[in-house]
């Protein structure tokens, strides 16, 4: 019996260029346990280009010609996996502080991934409040990510958490060739707007300020010093009395921030 080919081993130098990286495009920081999950995302980009170490693939990436592999390389190694309504008592919370309230109101999420978080924001804002006064920004520093947000189409299972009559009211169920599919409806779509934001870096100036962040599932990517930085940045972009959200694993504790815990996870802008 013939034997199988071995697989490329992604070696510590090779992993420590990819830490710098991913360090240099997004702040983020590539635990040293992340070393086998990352050469077996990255194996595809192997395969894809027909090479037979990462010796190879990372010689490439140094190339201006290569810059959309680097983005890319940044896209796989970012963990984008996420559901609509996803720690769902962030959102039933949401909805009673929403409940009654009027506009202008603006809601951020801050890290929306493939964007079912800016959509269950958006579902919760139409349910709870009183008129139309309202608007969600979805970020995310992966194009790739943003472009499937902005499609606003799902598989079906991604609606496992829906309250009860929210996926009719505010979706379509696809038929025929989209069976099995949903799209968030157009005038809920016209209420989201996406932007390609790295929250490491300096916000945008005209960014303006919010009643609602989600930053959620963020953080644990962050050494404590840029965690304190991430989050003093984004409560300046908080209206007093708005609502900040961070991760049921993640904390904060000790940053000094004009920020009070009002539910676990949960906190109002001083």
């Amino acid at each position: 019996m013939a034997s199988l080919p071995s697989l490329p081993v992604l070696g510590e130098q090779h992993f420590r260029q990819l830490q710098q990286l991913m360090r240099d495009a997004s702040g983020i920081h590539l635990a040293s346990n992340k070393r086998s999950l990352v050469a077996g995302r990255l194996l595809k980009r192997l395969r894809h280009f027909e090479l037979d170490s990462y010796d190879d693939y990372l010689s490439r990436l140094t190339h201006p010609q290569y810059a959309r592999e680097r983005r890319l390389v940044v896209d796989l190694l970012t963990t984008n996996e996420t559901y609509f309504f996803r720690e769902y008592a962030h959102f039933e919370f949401l909805g009673q502080w929403l409940s009654g309230r009027g506009g202008p109101l603006r809601l951020w999420s801050a890290a929306c991934s493939s964007g079912e978080e800016p959509y269950s924001l958006a579902m919760t804002a139409a349910e709870h409040t009183r008129g139309n006064e309202w608007s969600v920004l979805g970020s995310d520093l992966s194009q790739s990510m943003l472009g499937i947000a902005e499609q606003g189409i799902y598989d079906m299972a991604q609606a496992r958490y829906f309250p009860e009559g929210w996926l009719h009211r505010h979706c379509l169920c696809g038929v025929d060739d989209m069976a099995g599919r949903l799209r968030v409806q157009a005038w809920l779509r016209n209420k989201v707007q996406f932007r390609e934001i790295n929250v490491v870096q300096p916000l945008p100036d005209k960014l303006g300020q919010f009643d609602v962040i989600f930053l959620r599932n963020l953080l644990i990517y962050f050494d404590s010093a840029q965690k304190q930085h991430i989050v003093r940045n984004l409560a300046d972009k908080l209206r007093p009395g708005g609502l900040l959200f961070i991760g049921h694993a993640e904390s904060i504790h000790g940053f000094n921030l004009p920020l009070r815990p009002v539910r676990p996870s949960v906190f109002e802008r001083l």
